[in-house]
C-alpha cells in the first residue's frame, strides 16, 4: 500500500490551478492553428488569429487566458493501493483555493445559488473515481459558464433513431449560436441516467481533440460547422474544433443525452502522483 500525503495533494491542485489557466492545452492549440490555416473567410481567419495571439501572450506573461476563470471542477482518480494521510477533498479544495488566490485568478463562485451575493471561494466540484493501481490522478477542468450555461440534456424515448439524437446534438450547438464563444468543443453524454449522461459529457471534453475521432463524431462535427456560425459566431467554416462522446449502458426504458460545451478556450491540466 503506497501513501500519499494530504500536503503533497494539495500542492500538486494549486500548480494545477495555474496551468489550466495560464496554458492552452496543446491539442486545443493545435486544432486553432488548423482551423487558422484552413479558414477561407477573412474576418473568421483574423478573429482565429487574435485567439492563438491571446492564448501565446497568457502563456509568456502569465496571465489568465480568460477573464472567467470558471467553475473548478476535478475530477480524481484514485488507485485502489493508495492509503491517503488526510482528507482529499479537503486537500484538492483548499490547494485549488490557494492557487487561484496565488495566482490572482478571479473567484467567480457563490456559495448560495439562489441568495445570490457576494462571491466567496467555495468547495469545488469534484468527482472521484476508485481505480486499480497506486497512484492518484488528478485533473482540473476550469469551467467558464458563458458555455456552460449552453449545455442541455433530454431523455429520448427508447425507440429514438440515431438521427433524432444527431438533430438533438446539433440544435444544442445553434442554440448556443455565438453566445459561448466558438469555435466550440462540443462534449457529450449518452447512457446512464439522466445525471449521469450529463457527467459523461463533461468528461467528453477531457478527451484529446487530436485525431480524426469516431464515425459519428466527425459526422457531427462537419454538420455543426456547415451551420456557418463560425468564430465568434461571426460566420465562417469554423464552428467547432470537435465533437467528442462518451457512451455508457442504460436502462431498457431509456435513453438519456447530454450536450456540454466549451468555448474555444477548454482548459484543462492533469497530474499523476
Amino acid at each position: 500500500m503506497r501513501r500519499i500525503s494530504a500536503l503533497e495533494i494539495k500542492k500538486a491542485a494549486a500548480e494545477l490551478a495555474r496551468r489550466a489557466n495560464f496554458l492552452l492545452r496543446r491539442d486545443v492549440l493545435a486544432a486553432l492553428y488548423r482551423a487558422y490555416v484552413t479558414e477561407k473567410t477573412k474576418r473568421a481567419k483574423n478573429i482565429l488569429k487574435a485567439i492563438l495571439d491571446n492564448a501565446a501572450i497568457a502563456e509568456k506573461e502569465k496571465l489568465a487566458i480568460c477573464q472567467d476563470t470558471g467553475m473548478p471542477v476535478v475530477f480524481a482518480q484514485v488507485g485502489q493501493e493508495v492509503s491517503i494521510s488526510g482528507d482529499l477533498k479537503a486537500a484538492i479544495n483548499k490547494g485549488v483555493e490557494e492557487g487561484y488566490k496565488k495566482y490572482c485568478l478571479r473567484n467567480s463562485i457563490l456559495g448560495d445559488p439562489l441568495a445570490r451575493g457576494k462571491s466567496g471561494f467555495s468547495p469545488c466540484l469534484i468527482h472521484a473515481d476508485i481505480v486499480k493501481g497506486n497512484k492518484i490522478k488528478l485533473t482540473l477542468l476550469p469551467k467558464g459558464f458563458g458555455c456552460e450555461n449552453k449545455s442541455q440534456s433530454k431523455m429520448f424515448r427508447p425507440t429514438a433513431d440515431i438521427e433524432e439524437v444527431k438533430e438533438f446534438i446539433i440544435k444544442a450547438v445553434k442554440s448556443a449560436g455565438p453566445d459561448a464563444c466558438p469555435p466550440y468543443v462540443v462534449g457529450v453524454g449518452i447512457g446512464g441516467t439522466a445525471d449521469y449522461s450529463a457527467l459523461l459529457a463533461k468528461k467528453a471534453l477531457l478527451r484529446k481533440i487530436s485525431g480524426k475521432g469516431s464515425v459519428l463524431e466527425r459526422e457531427l462535427l462537419k454538420r455543426i460547422n456547415k451551420t456557418g456560425i463560425g468564430p465568434m459566431g461571426l460566420g465562417g467554416a469554423n464552428t467547432a474544433l470537435a465533437v467528442r462522446i462518451e457512451k455508457y449502458p442504460t436502462h431498457i426504458a431509456g435513453l438519456p443525452v447530454s450536450v456540454n460545451i466549451s468555448c474555444h478556450a477548454l482548459r484543462s491540466a492533469s497530474v499523476v502522483l
